[in-house]
């Protein structure tokens, strides 16, 4: 498929007007998301600590769709200056309609192993940021009428996945959070969770080598063991994921509030 050419599931001026701020934009799910949004017609913000790879994103937004791309470098685990980012993009900017949680999950293994010291960084990169950020934001999506909160989370939320216990316990806290807003947030404001599951990104392969070190694997062996798990046979292509993120940030999704999507091939046995 072609999801950013011919296959492109949505109209161009779709989001036409709209203002994104995606984090996590430097690669993998949060780059093609910046893609997809920036195709469907949204004025994107990408968000990183990697400021030439975020160049080179806007560079290549611009060739997508007609909207006013911006990169933003940015910690999340800085929370003390996050506020203060976000008011000084409002004001250089414009409204921001449309936010995207999403940051690089902690390094695999058993829960057992981590001491408690090990959860503040991965914890101050994702709840912390995020609670943040939309406290920062959810005013001004209020005036605006219009306000879409994504968070790009784990199909662990459903299904704890072994050996990543830590993501698993961080995934689960960032569900709960979202729901708990989804009964509190203005309704203008929609907040949903997108669960990748076996994705095409450099996380996966990270994840992968780990597993090769600790049972001494082939990457080949790891990753026929995951897609014996898919009933699609395959992993999932980040722009797959990036499409079903679009569409909760759509008007019309307006009715969808408070749900985990899963965009794993089916891997998930939960209902």
């Amino acid at each position: 498929m072609d999801l950013l050419g011919t296959d492109f599931p949505y109209a161009q001026g779709a989001l036409n007007g709209k203002h994104a701020m995606v984090c996590g934009a430097s690669k993998g799910i949060g780059a093609a998301t910046a893609k997809m949004m920036a195709k469907a017609g949204a004025n994107v913000t990408v968000c990183a600590r990697n400021e030439a790879a975020l160049n080179e994103l806007v560079e290549e937004l611009a060739t997508l769709g007609k909207g006013t791309h911006t990169a933003l470098q940015l910690d999340l685990e800085d929370t003390e200056n996050l506020t203060s980012a976000v008011h000084s993009l409002i004001e250089s900017t414009g409204p921001v309609h449309i936010l995207i949680n999403n940051a690089g999950g902690p390094p695999g293994g058993p829960l057992m192993n981590n001491k408690v010291g090990d959860f503040e960084a991965p914890f101050r990169r994702h709840l912390h940021a995020a609670h943040t950020l939309v406290q920062a934001l959810a005013p001004q999506m209020e005036e605006q009428g219009f306000g879409r909160i994504i968070q790009i989370i784990s199909t662990s939320v459903k299904e704890p996945i072994p050996n990543i216990g830590l993501s698993n316990t961080l995934r689960g806290a960032m569900a709960s959070w979202a729901k708990s807003l989804s009964n509190e947030l203005h309704p203008s404001i929609t907040i949903n969770n997108v669960l990748p599951g076996f994705t095409n990104t450099s996380r996966l392969d990270s994840l992968a080598q780990s597993i090769q070190e600790r049972t001494g694997k082939t990457a080949d062996e790891v990753q026929d063991t995951w897609l014996s798990q898919v009933p699609i046979k395959r992993l999932i292509d980040p722009l797959e994921t990036a499409s079903a993120i679009v569409f909760l940030t759509l008007p019309a999704s307006g009715g969808i509030r408070g749900v985990s999507l899963a965009v794993d091939g089916g891997r998930l046995r939960s209902i």
